[in-house]
């Protein structure tokens, strides 16, 4: 099994390297960033030894933000049958989303954490290089977390969803109800229903419109 590892602090990626090679991978290449890594695995590719997985971390230099992860999103378009697994320090869940956003087959998104867990994280290397899926528990219930909001909002009608939109923009029910045309109480009705529809109740403690907004927002 062949694999080319991606991770910009040299003790980590040496660490991995020495990791999966002692457990019989043959890990072809270890580069620092993004570039690198979509050179690397296009010259393996244009040698006719495509690795079976690229092991890489999200952030990676220059800027640290998202380099990792849209380097294997990219690699992912050019070889379908590329299995990618993504290391994170924490869950991010628009990079968990972009990467799973296609198919899921050979897919797989890992909190560092899991690194410690040598059995696990070989086993997840294996799984994904194999067409598998391997996803941490923590991101898998924070997409979940995420989903439950976005369905919720698909339950708004148009109107009440335009309403949340201007809501979001800081406006006042008066402003709202001058902005589409409306009465007073027709928008107080249709902040009433997305309170309902968001499972906002009515409480001392909470600001029902920040979070319906933050809902929003969230989506």
């Amino acid at each position: 099994m062949r694999v080319v590892i991606a991770e910009d602090s040299v003790l980590l990626r040496e660490g991995l390297t020495r990791l999966l090679s002692d457990r019989g991978l043959e890990v072809v290449a270890g580069v620092g960033d993004g570039e690198s890594l979509l050179r690397a695995v296009g010259e393996l590719a244009a040698s006719g030894a495509l690795p079976d997985v690229v092991v890489a971390d999200v952030r990676m230099p220059p800027t640290h933000t998202d380099e990792g992860v849209r380097a294997c999103v990219a690699l992912r378009g050019r070889y379908p049958e590329l299995g990618v697994l993504v290391l994170s320090q924490y869950v991010e869940q628009s990079y968990a989303s972009e990467l799973l956003a296609g198919s899921t087959r050979g897919i797989g998104y890992l909190l560092k954490d899991r690194v410690a867990e040598v059995r696990e994280f070989v086993d997840a290397v294996v799984r994904v290089a194999g067409g598998g899926t391997a996803l941490d528990p923590e991101v898998v219930q924070q997409l979940l977390i995420r989903s439950r909001r976005g369905d919720a909002l698909a339950g708004l009608t148009p109107r009440e969803r335009e309403v949340l939109g201007l809501m979001a923009e800081g406006r006042t029910n008066a402003a709202v109800a001058r902005q589409l045309v409306v009465s007073d109480g027709a928008v107080e009705k249709h902040v009433s229903n997305i309170f309902l529809k968001l499972g906002l109740a009515q409480s001392p403690e909470d600001h029902r419109r920040v979070l319906a907004v933050l809902r929003y927002l969230d989506s």
